[in-house]
């Protein structure tokens, strides 16, 4: 069990007192590091595949300089990009736009795993130090541990020393299966996957399958995807990191801060809250966890995981 705090120490620790013990960039803190954004530009030639044009929030250019918390005691100082597009092209696309911006420093890509292209596909974009795995997202992984040319490219993965992300509520079994084949293998998990939060305890099946999925050494949780397991996509997704605080405690205490790292999925996220809503929940509990813990969760583990890029 990793270590505890009082309710009233936690209530007590507000943003103000966050800012004490974490600093910013600009003040010799710990750097953050937010493991989780989409960059995508609907204006470009042939627009893009996502997210839809139906969609008010996020059908705009979004791009690093659009990042809202650029500046600031609490900005971030670079961020790891996780892929929006099943086109392969755009894997090139977010590297592109990585040379000509530094704040980018590291991306997860989507390449079409299980098909004769991958492992060529794989040697091209692994060239760029910057290209630190990939997400399988859009895929059925029921069935899909017997499948031997996922599997073929998932040991291809591993042996180039880069990371997996999964996303969904069947990523969890298929997580363990892929954990317990390649220990290697790095493996993290997206948006806390399945969790439902009302602001009251968790689901104990949900909590059930984070207590086995801890069991698994080379598989790591994104503390990502708080707001939007409200459910609330009108923006109204609470506030209070009070509200989270069950989910929070159960994965602290079933991972501790070696194996949990932030994001925020903003564009995503900014349909449920403000982008500073959702760093300044995770801040505050971090915080309240203790310098060691802020360190590792805003950008410790993520180095452990992605290897991301000082630039």
């Amino acid at each position: 069990m990793v270590g505890s705090v009082t309710r009233r120490g936690f209530i007590g620790l507000g943003l103000g007192s966050a800012a004490g013990a974490f600093g910013g960039c600009g003040s010799g803190g710990p750097m953050v590091i937010d493991t989780h954004t989409h960059f995508y530009d609907p204006a470009r030639p042939g627009g893009v595949p996502w997210p839809p044009k139906d969609n008010a929030v996020l059908y705009r250019t979004i791009l690093p300089p659009d990042y809202p918390l650029r500046r600031g005691p609490h900005r971030a100082a670079g961020t790891v990009v996780v892929e929006a597009s099943p086109l392969v092209e755009d894997n090139q696309w977010i590297l592109d736009l990585a040379a000509r911006h530094k704040f980018i420093r590291g991306f997860v890509g989507n390449l079409p795993i299980g098909t004769p292209a991958f492992a060529g596909l794989l040697d091209r974009f692994a060239k760029n130090p910057l290209f630190r795995g990939i997400r399988i997202r859009g895929m059925k992984l029921d069935g899909a541990l017997e499948d031997d040319a996922l599997l073929g490219d998932l040991k291809c993965l591993a042996d180039h020393d880069l990371s997996l992300d999964l996303v969904g509520q069947d990523a969890v079994p298929f997580a363990e299966g892929i954990a317990d084949r390649f220990r290697m293998l790095r493996i993290v998990l997206d948006h806390l996957p399945g969790l439902r939060l009302d602001g009251g305890p968790v689901d104990k099946g949900w909590a059930d399958a984070m207590a086995s999925i801890a069991t698994r050494r080379n598989i790591f949780i994104k503390v990502s995807g708080l707001v939007e397991a409200t459910g609330k996509r009108d923006g109204t997704a609470p506030g209070d990191p009070g509200f989270y605080r069950p989910a929070l405690d159960l994965i602290w205490h079933v991972f501790g801060p070696d194996r949990l790292l932030y994001g925020s999925n903003w564009p995503v996220s900014e349909m449920y809250a403000p982008l500073a809503t959702v760093h300044r929940i995770a801040l505050e509990y971090f915080t309240a966890r203790g310098q060691d813990a802020v360190e590792k969760v805003f950008s410790g583990t993520a180095k452990k995981v992605y290897r991301w890029v000082a630039r």
